[in-house]
């Protein structure tokens, strides 16, 4: 008989965004006329912006010729959208790379699984916490036991600390999913002197840059010096443009990041990914690398600032109505997520419950997100602008009977 991988048996029992879903279908169940409104997961709700549309459209039409067809594409992805990302995403901060440090995927989640494979699973791992899930999961997925939490509080603005011991794998998110915090050029500048002085890499998430609004705050962390030796970034479509249903990512891996083998030659992690794409990954489709490409378009840049900004301002709503009422609240700026502190330091299913139960609203509870998520709360803004305010409505009337 075949035998399991066992480290899959280390998982908790249930993906947190999963288990939401069940517990609100559940609910629906046994009250078929509630209207449910749902801020507990991160998906877009306004339609894909039309000069994407018509993009796509007339990328599917050219496979109907033999003359445009197209089969399979090059594993790093095609040059028109790899050209329109250096130059609109990298160039415009003064950034450089070459087009064979991009490698356009069919989103972040499934770039952030294929690295962590890339080192050894003797890697001690460092992860911000309160953070994505994705990111713990992966590590105990290759059977990683050197775990690290670089755990943000209340008292610390929730901003991870650099660590005293050494850590080989760095993980960061900003704008930070839960929280909404951000790190500022200083910040990010001590990770990467840590990250230069301790030999360790660092993989950094800013699939919500798009949200910044302040001007010191680093949509990169190629803005920082010395960023391209030791770190990989990650970008997605998903909540820029609204591809959540469509699946376009990019990563970047400079040619000037090395890590080391087991006879301690240096090696570029690029050409190692690269090798490894071309087994695991079949390239991104060519009729969504067109819609992509078609974010960089006048026109398309103007389609998805609105759609950005719509979100924006409901996050600012939101905000504002909750602390009016007595929440102790963070992000909401430069975030597309509110991090709510429950009241009476009710636990975060708890919480959950209750709000779904009184208030029809769903949300997503901070225990999901680690430990020092516990006793917090995750809102999206991507709602609707009416079902933003009648849920805010709800859990501040729901608070002030209480």
């Amino acid at each position: 008989m075949a035998n399991i991988n066992e480290a899959f048996l280390n998982l908790e029992e249930d993906y947190l965004f999963s288990k939401v879903i069940e517990k609100m279908d559940e609910y629906k169940l046994k009250n078929l006329n509630a209207k449910i409104i749902n801020l507990g997961i991160g998906d877009v709700t306004l339609p894909l912006a039309k000069t994407v549309i018509d993009a796509m459209n007339k990328a599917t039409y050219e496979m109907a010729s033999k003359e445009n067809f197209k089969g399979y594409g090059p594993v790093q992805g095609y040059d028109f959208l790899i050209e329109k990302i250096l130059k609109y995403e990298y160039e415009k901060r003064g950034v450089k790379f070459n087009k064979d440090e991009i490698f356009i995927a069919s989103g972040t989640k499934g770039d952030l699984a294929g690295i962590a494979e890339l080192f050894s699973t003797n890697s001690i791992v460092g992860i911000m916490e309160p953070v994505y899930p994705a990111y713990r999961d992966v590590n105990i997925m290759l059977g990683r036991k050197n775990i690290i939490y670089l755990k943000g509080t209340e008292e610390n603005n929730f901003i991870p600390q650099i660590p005293k011991e050494h850590i080989d794998i760095i993980y960061l998110c900003s704008p930070n999913n839960p929280t909404g915090i951000v790190l500022n050029k200083e910040e990010l500048t001590n990770w990467v002197d840590y990250a230069k002085k301790n030999n360790s890499v660092i993989l950094f998430d800013s699939v919500y840059e798009a949200f910044i609004e302040d001007e010191d705050i680093p949509h990169s962390i190629y803005e920082i010096e010395g960023a391209k030796e030791v770190a990989i970034e990650f970008r997605s479509y998903s909540k820029l443009a609204g591809f959540t249903g469509v699946r376009s990512s990019f990563t970047v891996i400079p040619k000037k990041l090395k890590v080391q083998d087991f006879n301690s030659e240096k090696i570029e992690l690029n050409s190692v990914w690269k090798r490894r794409q071309s087994t695991k990954f079949g390239a991104a489709p060519y009729i969504t690398q067109r819609g992509a490409e078609a974010i960089y378009s006048e026109e398309g840049q103007k389609e998805i600032k609105e759609n950005i900004n719509y979100y924006k301002e409901n996050a600012r709503y939101m905000l504002e109505k909750l602390k009016k009422a007595g929440f102790t609240v963070y992000g909401g700026k430069n975030s597309p997520y509110i991090w709510l502190k429950t009241p009476n330091n009710m636990k975060s299913w708890n919480f959950f419950d209750k709000l779904l139960s009184e208030a029809g609203v769903v949300g997503t509870p901070g225990i999901g997100f680690g430990k020092t998520g516990e006793g917090y709360f995750r809102l999206t803004a991507f709602s609707s602008k009416e079902d933003t305010i009648d849920a805010i409505n709800r859990i501040t009337n729901m608070s002030s009977k209480e």
